[in-house]
Protein backbone atom coordinates (compact mmCIF):
# COMPACT_ATOMS: atom_id res chain seq x y z
CA UNK A 1 0.00 0.00 0.00
CA UNK A 2 2.67 2.29 1.17
CA UNK A 3 5.13 0.79 -1.96
CA UNK A 4 4.32 3.04 -4.66
CA UNK A 5 6.34 5.63 -4.62
CA UNK A 6 7.17 7.90 -7.45
CA UNK A 7 10.20 10.44 -7.34
CA UNK A 8 8.92 12.95 -9.73
CA UNK A 9 5.14 12.67 -9.83
CA UNK A 10 4.27 12.90 -5.71
CA UNK A 11 2.91 17.04 -6.29
CA UNK A 12 -0.33 15.04 -8.20
CA UNK A 13 -0.96 13.62 -4.77
CA UNK A 14 -3.48 15.77 -4.39
CA UNK A 15 -3.93 17.42 -7.66
CA UNK A 16 -6.79 15.10 -9.41
CA UNK A 17 -8.71 13.73 -6.24
CA UNK A 18 -11.54 16.15 -6.50
CA UNK A 19 -12.17 14.50 -9.95
CA UNK A 20 -11.42 11.10 -8.65
CA UNK A 21 -15.07 10.64 -6.74
CA UNK A 22 -16.23 13.34 -4.85
CA UNK A 23 -16.24 13.97 -1.22
CA UNK A 24 -15.47 11.42 1.80
CA UNK A 25 -19.59 12.10 2.28
CA UNK A 26 -22.34 9.32 1.55
CA UNK A 27 -22.15 6.09 3.19
CA UNK A 28 -19.34 7.38 5.60
CA UNK A 29 -21.28 6.89 8.41
CA UNK A 30 -21.76 3.23 8.15
CA UNK A 31 -17.87 2.47 7.28
CA UNK A 32 -17.69 4.31 11.08
CA UNK A 33 -20.28 2.08 12.55
CA UNK A 34 -18.00 -1.00 12.85
CA UNK A 35 -14.71 0.49 13.76
CA UNK A 36 -14.38 -2.73 16.39
CA UNK A 37 -13.81 -4.73 13.36
CA UNK A 38 -11.24 -2.38 11.69
CA UNK A 39 -8.34 -4.29 13.07
CA UNK A 40 -9.28 -7.66 11.55
CA UNK A 41 -8.78 -6.43 7.68
CA UNK A 42 -6.20 -8.18 6.66
CA UNK A 43 -2.91 -5.79 5.19
CA UNK A 44 -2.86 -5.13 1.84
CA UNK A 45 0.71 -6.20 0.15
CA UNK A 46 2.86 -3.40 -1.04
CA UNK A 47 3.97 -3.47 -4.28
CA UNK A 48 8.04 -2.12 -5.36
CA UNK A 49 8.59 0.05 -7.94
CA UNK A 50 11.80 -0.60 -9.69
CA UNK A 51 12.16 2.07 -11.17
CA UNK A 52 13.33 3.85 -7.94
CA UNK A 53 15.01 0.75 -6.16
CA UNK A 54 17.88 2.82 -5.82
CA UNK A 55 16.69 5.27 -4.02
CA UNK A 56 14.65 3.44 -1.45
CA UNK A 57 16.78 0.15 -1.39
CA UNK A 58 15.27 -3.35 -1.87
CA UNK A 59 13.99 -5.96 0.72
CA UNK A 60 17.10 -8.06 1.33
CA UNK A 61 16.88 -12.05 0.50
CA UNK A 62 18.53 -14.23 3.45
CA UNK A 63 21.94 -13.82 1.59
CA UNK A 64 22.21 -10.63 2.65
CA UNK A 65 22.03 -12.07 6.93
CA UNK A 66 25.10 -13.06 8.60
CA UNK A 67 25.28 -15.37 11.05
CA UNK A 68 22.08 -16.53 10.22
CA UNK A 69 20.53 -20.04 11.40
CA UNK A 70 18.73 -21.65 14.38
CA UNK A 71 22.34 -23.30 15.39
CA UNK A 72 23.68 -19.87 15.67
CA UNK A 73 20.66 -18.14 18.05
CA UNK A 74 20.97 -21.38 20.52
CA UNK A 75 25.07 -21.34 20.59
CA UNK A 76 24.75 -17.46 20.81
CA UNK A 77 21.92 -17.70 24.19
CA UNK A 78 24.01 -20.58 25.31
CA UNK A 79 26.81 -18.27 25.34
CA UNK A 80 24.76 -14.65 26.59
CA UNK A 81 21.83 -14.35 29.07
CA UNK A 82 20.47 -11.14 27.61
CA UNK A 83 19.14 -8.92 30.27
CA UNK A 84 17.07 -5.75 29.48
CA UNK A 85 16.31 -2.97 31.29
CA UNK A 86 13.05 -0.34 31.06
CA UNK A 87 11.65 2.75 32.35
CA UNK A 88 8.24 1.87 31.25
CA UNK A 89 6.53 -0.69 33.43
CA UNK A 90 4.34 -1.54 30.17
CA UNK A 91 3.07 -5.22 29.38
CA UNK A 92 3.94 -4.43 25.42
CA UNK A 93 7.39 -4.12 25.96
CA UNK A 94 8.22 -7.03 29.32
CA UNK A 95 6.05 -9.69 27.99
CA UNK A 96 7.93 -9.16 24.63
CA UNK A 97 11.11 -9.45 25.98
CA UNK A 98 10.64 -12.01 28.66
CA UNK A 99 9.00 -14.33 25.63
CA UNK A 100 12.44 -14.05 24.19
CA UNK A 101 14.31 -15.20 27.25
CA UNK A 102 15.34 -12.16 28.63
CA UNK A 103 15.92 -11.53 31.92
CA UNK A 104 14.82 -8.10 33.72
CA UNK A 105 18.06 -5.86 35.65
CA UNK A 106 18.67 -2.30 37.21
CA UNK A 107 20.35 0.26 35.31
CA UNK A 108 23.11 0.10 37.07
CA UNK A 109 23.51 -3.77 36.40
CA UNK A 110 25.15 -5.03 33.39
CA UNK A 111 22.54 -4.55 30.78
CA UNK A 112 22.19 -5.88 27.08
CA UNK A 113 18.81 -3.89 26.28
CA UNK A 114 17.44 -0.95 27.13
CA UNK A 115 14.52 0.66 26.14
CA UNK A 116 14.64 3.61 28.01
CA UNK A 117 13.23 7.42 28.25
CA UNK A 118 14.60 10.41 26.33
CA UNK A 119 16.28 11.80 29.34
CA UNK A 120 17.81 8.08 30.55
CA UNK A 121 19.02 8.29 26.92
CA UNK A 122 20.81 11.53 27.32
CA UNK A 123 22.07 11.00 30.82
CA UNK A 124 23.71 7.78 29.34
CA UNK A 125 24.92 9.70 26.48
CA UNK A 126 26.44 12.45 28.47
CA UNK A 127 30.53 13.22 28.32
CA UNK A 128 29.47 14.26 32.30
CA UNK A 129 27.88 10.39 32.87
CA UNK A 130 31.76 8.86 31.54
CA UNK A 131 29.69 5.13 30.44
CA UNK A 132 30.87 3.84 27.91
CA UNK A 133 28.49 1.16 25.82
CA UNK A 134 30.17 -1.83 24.96
CA UNK A 135 29.29 -3.95 21.49
CA UNK A 136 26.53 -6.10 23.00
CA UNK A 137 24.05 -3.14 24.21
CA UNK A 138 21.55 -1.67 22.28
CA UNK A 139 19.37 1.44 23.21
CA UNK A 140 15.87 2.74 21.69
CA UNK A 141 16.90 6.25 21.56
CA UNK A 142 19.35 8.26 19.45
CA UNK A 143 21.40 10.79 21.76
CA UNK A 144 19.96 13.70 19.49
CA UNK A 145 16.55 12.39 18.48
CA UNK A 146 14.86 16.05 19.33
CA UNK A 147 16.52 17.17 15.90
CA UNK A 148 13.20 15.30 14.55
CA UNK A 149 11.08 15.46 17.38
CA UNK A 150 11.10 18.87 18.56
CA UNK A 151 8.42 20.77 16.59
CA UNK A 152 10.39 23.78 16.06
CA UNK A 153 13.96 22.13 14.76
CA UNK A 154 12.06 19.57 12.81
CA UNK A 155 10.80 22.80 10.67
CA UNK A 156 14.41 24.43 11.09
CA UNK A 157 15.94 21.10 9.54
CA UNK A 158 13.57 20.68 6.39
CA UNK A 159 14.29 24.60 5.54
CA UNK A 160 17.67 23.66 5.50
CA UNK A 161 17.37 21.00 3.66
CA UNK A 162 15.47 22.60 0.85
CA UNK A 163 18.14 25.18 1.09
CA UNK A 164 20.69 22.41 0.38
CA UNK A 165 18.76 20.90 -2.34
CA UNK A 166 18.10 23.91 -3.97
CA UNK A 167 21.95 25.40 -3.88
CA UNK A 168 23.19 22.40 -5.57
CA UNK A 169 20.49 22.68 -8.24
CA UNK A 170 18.80 19.58 -7.51
CA UNK A 171 15.95 18.75 -9.17
CA UNK A 172 13.85 18.02 -6.12
CA UNK A 173 13.97 21.53 -4.73
CA UNK A 174 11.97 22.75 -8.28
CA UNK A 175 9.51 25.63 -7.40
CA UNK A 176 6.17 26.69 -8.93
CA UNK A 177 3.76 29.65 -8.56
CA UNK A 178 1.78 28.89 -5.06
CA UNK A 179 -2.20 29.09 -5.06
CA UNK A 180 -3.08 30.01 -1.44
CA UNK A 181 0.29 31.92 -0.92
CA UNK A 182 2.38 34.95 -2.00
CA UNK A 183 5.36 34.05 -3.94
CA UNK A 184 6.47 30.17 -4.86
CA UNK A 185 6.30 26.29 -3.40
CA UNK A 186 8.39 23.62 -3.33
CA UNK A 187 6.99 20.93 -5.92
CA UNK A 188 8.04 17.89 -4.78
CA UNK A 189 8.87 18.92 -0.95
CA UNK A 190 5.64 20.84 -0.32
CA UNK A 191 4.83 18.89 3.09
CA UNK A 192 4.87 21.07 5.88
CA UNK A 193 2.78 23.71 6.35
CA UNK A 194 3.75 27.34 6.66
CA UNK A 195 5.16 27.33 9.88
CA UNK A 196 6.96 30.15 12.17
CA UNK A 197 9.03 29.88 15.36
CA UNK A 198 8.12 32.20 18.63
CA UNK A 199 9.15 34.09 19.68
CA UNK A 200 12.36 34.26 17.38
CA UNK A 201 10.08 34.94 13.81
CA UNK A 202 7.39 36.57 15.78
CA UNK A 203 8.14 39.75 12.97
CA UNK A 204 8.09 37.71 9.93
CA UNK A 205 4.97 35.80 11.16
CA UNK A 206 2.89 39.56 11.51
CA UNK A 207 4.47 39.89 7.76
CA UNK A 208 3.13 36.42 6.55
CA UNK A 209 -0.55 37.25 8.36
CA UNK A 210 -1.20 40.28 7.19
CA UNK A 211 -1.30 38.97 3.61
CA UNK A 212 -3.88 36.55 4.64
CA UNK A 213 -6.11 38.14 7.34
CA UNK A 214 -8.56 35.39 7.33
CA UNK A 215 -6.29 32.32 7.60
CA UNK A 216 -6.28 30.68 10.88
CA UNK A 217 -3.22 29.17 13.19
CA UNK A 218 -2.20 26.73 15.25
CA UNK A 219 -0.44 27.44 18.25
CA UNK A 220 1.90 24.67 19.84
CA UNK A 221 4.41 24.84 22.40
CA UNK A 222 7.82 23.39 20.98
CA UNK A 223 8.33 21.16 23.51
CA UNK A 224 5.34 19.74 24.80
CA UNK A 225 3.14 16.46 23.61
CA UNK A 226 -0.58 15.01 23.30
CA UNK A 227 -2.31 18.00 22.77
CA UNK A 228 -1.14 19.89 25.76
CA UNK A 229 -0.70 23.95 25.64
CA UNK A 230 -2.03 23.95 21.90
CA UNK A 231 -4.70 26.60 20.64
CA UNK A 232 -6.19 28.62 17.41
CA UNK A 233 -5.95 32.24 16.97
CA UNK A 234 -7.61 33.95 13.63
CA UNK A 235 -6.77 37.33 15.12
CA UNK A 236 -3.57 38.71 15.42
CA UNK A 237 -5.02 40.46 18.33
CA UNK A 238 -5.55 37.00 20.19
CA UNK A 239 -1.74 36.57 20.03
CA UNK A 240 -0.90 39.67 21.33
CA UNK A 241 -3.67 38.99 24.39
CA UNK A 242 -2.42 36.15 24.63
CA UNK A 243 1.25 36.58 24.94
CA UNK A 244 0.29 39.32 27.57
CA UNK A 245 -1.39 37.12 29.76
CA UNK A 246 1.14 34.23 29.46
CA UNK A 247 3.70 37.38 30.75
CA UNK A 248 6.21 36.27 27.55
CA UNK A 249 6.34 39.23 25.38
CA UNK A 250 8.04 38.30 21.80
CA UNK A 251 11.21 39.06 22.77
CA UNK A 252 13.92 36.48 22.31
CA UNK A 253 15.68 37.97 25.33
CA UNK A 254 12.58 37.44 27.67
CA UNK A 255 10.60 34.88 26.67
CA UNK A 256 11.44 31.31 28.56
CA UNK A 257 9.47 28.49 26.38
CA UNK A 258 9.46 28.76 22.50
CA UNK A 259 6.30 28.22 20.21
CA UNK A 260 5.55 27.03 16.71
CA UNK A 261 2.68 28.83 14.80
CA UNK A 262 1.81 27.30 11.90
CA UNK A 263 -0.70 27.53 8.80
CA UNK A 264 -4.01 25.87 10.06
CA UNK A 265 -4.90 22.84 7.66
CA UNK A 266 -9.03 24.02 7.41
CA UNK A 267 -9.56 22.01 4.69
CA UNK A 268 -8.86 18.37 5.72
CA UNK A 269 -10.26 15.19 4.83
CA UNK A 270 -13.17 14.33 6.93
CA UNK A 271 -15.09 10.87 7.01
CA UNK A 272 -18.29 11.04 8.79
CA UNK A 273 -18.33 15.12 9.15
CA UNK A 274 -15.65 14.22 11.83
CA UNK A 275 -11.85 15.17 11.08
CA UNK A 276 -8.88 12.77 11.52
CA UNK A 277 -5.20 12.36 11.52
CA UNK A 278 -3.17 9.32 10.49
CA UNK A 279 -0.40 7.52 13.29
CA UNK A 280 2.21 5.54 11.73
CA UNK A 281 5.01 4.19 13.30
CA UNK A 282 8.19 4.23 11.49
CA UNK A 283 11.34 2.52 12.70
CA UNK A 284 15.18 3.91 12.38
CA UNK A 285 17.97 1.35 12.57
CA UNK A 286 20.90 4.25 11.19
CA UNK A 287 20.94 7.49 10.05
CA UNK A 288 23.83 7.17 8.24
CA UNK A 289 23.26 5.26 6.18
CA UNK A 290 20.09 5.85 6.53
CA UNK A 291 17.83 2.91 7.07
CA UNK A 292 14.14 3.29 7.80
CA UNK A 293 11.23 1.23 7.97
CA UNK A 294 7.20 1.80 8.44
CA UNK A 295 4.60 -0.43 9.92
CA UNK A 296 1.94 -1.17 8.01
CA UNK A 297 -0.52 -1.25 10.90
CA UNK A 298 -1.03 2.43 11.46
CA UNK A 299 -4.62 3.86 12.15
CA UNK A 300 -6.54 6.78 12.31
CA UNK A 301 -7.47 8.84 15.80
CA UNK A 302 -10.69 10.49 15.06
CA UNK A 303 -11.93 13.60 16.75
CA UNK A 304 -15.39 13.12 18.88
CA UNK A 305 -17.26 16.31 17.21
CA UNK A 306 -18.00 16.92 14.02
CA UNK A 307 -15.72 19.39 12.02
CA UNK A 308 -16.62 23.21 12.45
CA UNK A 309 -14.83 25.97 11.30
CA UNK A 310 -16.77 28.67 13.00
CA UNK A 311 -15.07 30.78 15.09
CA UNK A 312 -17.52 30.19 18.23
CA UNK A 313 -15.96 26.33 17.83
CA UNK A 314 -12.29 27.97 17.42
CA UNK A 315 -11.31 26.89 21.33
CA UNK A 316 -13.20 23.75 20.91
CA UNK A 317 -10.42 20.99 21.37
CA UNK A 318 -13.04 18.12 20.87
CA UNK A 319 -13.54 19.56 17.29
CA UNK A 320 -9.75 19.94 15.98
CA UNK A 321 -7.11 18.10 18.03
CA UNK A 322 -7.11 14.45 17.51
CA UNK A 323 -5.38 13.47 20.22
CA UNK A 324 -6.50 10.83 22.51
CA UNK A 325 -5.05 11.88 25.25
CA UNK A 326 -7.35 15.25 24.26
CA UNK A 327 -10.28 13.42 22.81
CA UNK A 328 -10.69 10.75 26.09
CA UNK A 329 -11.89 13.47 27.80
CA UNK A 330 -14.99 14.17 25.63
CA UNK A 331 -18.23 13.13 26.38
CA UNK A 332 -18.52 11.34 23.13
CA UNK A 333 -15.47 9.21 23.34
CA UNK A 334 -16.21 5.69 22.57
CA UNK A 335 -14.11 3.28 24.77
CA UNK A 336 -14.57 0.45 22.78
CA UNK A 337 -13.20 1.38 19.64
CA UNK A 338 -11.24 4.75 21.12
CA UNK A 339 -11.95 6.24 18.08
CA UNK A 340 -9.52 4.48 15.88
CA UNK A 341 -9.64 3.16 12.83
CA UNK A 342 -7.05 1.13 10.89
CA UNK A 343 -4.91 2.40 7.95
CA UNK A 344 -6.44 -0.61 5.51
CA UNK A 345 -9.69 0.57 6.22
CA UNK A 346 -8.86 4.27 5.36
CA UNK A 347 -7.17 2.65 2.15
CA UNK A 348 -10.03 0.03 1.28
CA UNK A 349 -12.91 3.14 1.76
CA UNK A 350 -9.83 5.86 -0.53
CA UNK A 351 -10.59 3.72 -3.13
CA UNK A 352 -14.47 3.24 -2.69
CA UNK A 353 -15.07 6.93 -2.63
CA UNK A 354 -12.03 8.40 -4.51
CA UNK A 355 -10.78 5.48 -6.69
CA UNK A 356 -7.39 3.23 -6.53
CA UNK A 357 -5.23 5.73 -8.55
CA UNK A 358 -5.31 8.20 -6.52
CA UNK A 359 -5.68 6.41 -2.97
CA UNK A 360 -2.23 5.16 -4.12
CA UNK A 361 -0.70 8.31 -5.31
CA UNK A 362 -1.44 9.26 -1.27
CA UNK A 363 0.42 6.47 -0.18
CA UNK A 364 2.84 7.17 -2.28
CA UNK A 365 2.45 10.95 -1.20
CA UNK A 366 2.91 9.86 2.17
CA UNK A 367 5.99 7.54 2.42
CA UNK A 368 7.99 10.33 0.22
CA UNK A 369 7.22 13.14 3.02
CA UNK A 370 8.40 10.29 5.56
CA UNK A 371 11.70 9.91 3.76
CA UNK A 372 12.55 12.90 3.00
CA UNK A 373 11.93 14.23 6.71
CA UNK A 374 14.17 11.60 7.60
CA UNK A 375 16.77 12.80 4.95
CA UNK A 376 16.48 16.23 6.23
CA UNK A 377 17.92 15.51 9.90
CA UNK A 378 20.04 12.54 8.73
CA UNK A 379 23.03 15.18 8.41
CA UNK A 380 22.78 16.53 12.12
CA UNK A 381 22.00 13.22 13.65
CA UNK A 382 24.56 11.42 15.43
CA UNK A 383 24.36 8.16 13.99
CA UNK A 384 25.67 5.74 17.07
CA UNK A 385 25.17 1.99 16.24
CA UNK A 386 23.97 1.09 19.49
CA UNK A 387 21.01 3.46 19.13
CA UNK A 388 17.81 2.60 16.92
CA UNK A 389 14.53 4.59 17.26
CA UNK A 390 10.87 3.90 16.46
CA UNK A 391 8.83 7.45 15.71
CA UNK A 392 5.33 8.43 15.56
CA UNK A 393 4.60 10.21 12.74
CA UNK A 394 1.21 12.43 12.88
CA UNK A 395 0.50 12.77 9.17
CA UNK A 396 -3.31 15.33 8.50
CA UNK A 397 -4.77 14.57 5.05
CA UNK A 398 -6.71 17.79 3.31
CA UNK A 399 -9.83 16.86 1.11
CA UNK A 400 -7.38 16.83 -1.50
CA UNK A 401 -5.83 14.00 -0.64
CA UNK A 402 -2.51 15.89 -0.28
CA UNK A 403 -0.99 14.26 3.42
CA UNK A 404 0.85 17.05 5.44
CA UNK A 405 3.55 16.33 8.32
CA UNK A 406 2.34 17.59 11.46
CA UNK A 407 4.84 16.66 14.10
CA UNK A 408 6.86 13.62 14.66
CA UNK A 409 7.34 11.62 18.56
CA UNK A 410 10.00 9.93 19.50
CA UNK A 411 8.78 8.21 22.29
CA UNK A 412 4.98 7.34 20.99
CA UNK A 413 2.62 5.94 23.23
CA UNK A 414 2.34 2.28 24.49
CA UNK A 415 -0.98 2.59 26.46
CA UNK A 416 -3.05 0.50 25.29
CA UNK A 417 -6.59 2.30 25.41
CA UNK A 418 -8.99 -0.77 23.65
CA UNK A 419 -8.31 -4.71 23.38
CA UNK A 420 -7.17 -4.56 19.77
CA UNK A 421 -4.79 -1.64 20.68
CA UNK A 422 -2.87 -3.66 22.93
CA UNK A 423 -2.61 -6.54 20.18
CA UNK A 424 -1.25 -3.86 17.61
CA UNK A 425 1.43 -2.12 19.81
CA UNK A 426 2.68 -5.79 21.49
CA UNK A 427 2.79 -6.95 17.63
CA UNK A 428 4.62 -3.54 16.96
CA UNK A 429 7.33 -3.96 19.92
CA UNK A 430 7.92 -7.67 18.61
CA UNK A 431 8.11 -6.52 15.28
CA UNK A 432 10.86 -3.49 16.07
CA UNK A 433 13.02 -6.31 17.96
CA UNK A 434 12.92 -8.77 14.78
CA UNK A 435 14.58 -5.81 12.74
CA UNK A 436 16.99 -4.48 15.05
CA UNK A 437 18.61 -7.56 16.28
CA UNK A 438 21.10 -9.76 14.31
CA UNK A 439 19.57 -13.50 13.49
CA UNK A 440 20.63 -14.63 16.83
CA UNK A 441 18.95 -12.25 18.94
CA UNK A 442 21.93 -11.13 20.23
CA UNK A 443 22.51 -7.24 20.55
CA UNK A 444 25.89 -6.66 18.51
CA UNK A 445 26.78 -3.16 17.05
CA UNK A 446 29.07 -4.80 14.71
CA UNK A 447 26.10 -6.32 12.86
CA UNK A 448 25.52 -4.94 9.39
CA UNK A 449 21.67 -3.82 10.42
CA UNK A 450 20.19 -5.74 7.47
CA UNK A 451 17.20 -8.10 8.30
CA UNK A 452 15.76 -10.81 6.24
CA UNK A 453 12.77 -10.38 4.93
CA UNK A 454 11.06 -12.74 7.25
CA UNK A 455 12.29 -10.43 9.96
CA UNK A 456 10.30 -7.56 8.87
CA UNK A 457 6.90 -8.97 9.61
CA UNK A 458 4.20 -5.65 9.55
CA UNK A 459 7.51 -3.15 8.44
CA UNK A 460 8.28 -2.70 5.39
CA UNK A 461 11.07 -1.29 3.98
CA UNK A 462 11.17 2.62 3.51
CA UNK A 463 15.27 3.41 2.57
CA UNK A 464 18.28 1.44 3.17
CA UNK A 465 21.18 3.65 1.57
CA UNK A 466 23.57 0.91 1.82
CA UNK A 467 21.68 -1.61 -0.17
CA UNK A 468 20.68 1.23 -2.43
CA UNK A 469 24.42 1.82 -3.44
CA UNK A 470 25.22 -1.83 -3.14
CA UNK A 471 22.91 -1.65 -6.30
CA UNK A 472 23.99 1.15 -7.82
CA UNK A 473 27.77 -0.39 -7.65
CA UNK A 474 26.32 -3.32 -8.87
CA UNK A 475 24.33 -1.50 -11.94
CA UNK A 476 27.42 0.08 -13.11
CA UNK A 477 29.74 -2.58 -13.10
CA UNK A 478 27.29 -4.61 -14.85
CA UNK A 479 26.05 -1.69 -17.43
CA UNK A 480 27.64 -3.48 -20.45
CA UNK A 481 25.84 -6.91 -19.66
CA UNK A 482 22.54 -4.88 -17.93
CA UNK A 483 20.39 -6.67 -20.41
CA UNK A 484 21.27 -10.23 -19.63
CA UNK A 485 21.32 -9.47 -16.13
CA UNK A 486 17.74 -8.41 -15.87
CA UNK A 487 16.34 -11.43 -17.74
CA UNK A 488 18.79 -13.62 -15.16
CA UNK A 489 17.25 -11.76 -11.91
CA UNK A 490 13.71 -13.11 -12.81
CA UNK A 491 15.08 -16.51 -11.67
CA UNK A 492 16.73 -15.67 -8.48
Amino acid sequence: MFGHVRVYGVSGAGGNAGGAGGGAGGDATAWLCDLTQAWHIASLQPTIDQSVATMYGRLPGAGNVANSGAGGANAAHDRIKIGFCTDLDKSVLVNNFEKRGWHQVNGDDDWHFYWAGVQTCRNIFSVDSGYRMHDNQMINHFPNHYELSRKDLLVKNIKRYRKDLERDGNPLAEKTESNNSSGTRYVYLDFVPTTFVLPADYNMFVEEYRKFPLSTWIMKPCGKSQGAGIFLINKLSKLKKWSREAKGPFHPQIAKESYVISRYIDNPLLIGGKKFDLRLYVLVASFRPLKAYLFKQGFCRFCTVKYDTSVTELDNMYVHLTNVSVQKHGGEYNTLHGGKWSVQNLALYLEGTRGKEVTDRLFGAISWLIVHSLRAVAPVMASDRHCFECYGYDIIIDNALKPWLVEVNASPSLTSTTVNDRILKYKLIDNILSVVLPPDGVPDVRWNKIPSADALGNFELLIDEELAAQDEAQSSSNNSHAKSSKLSSRWK
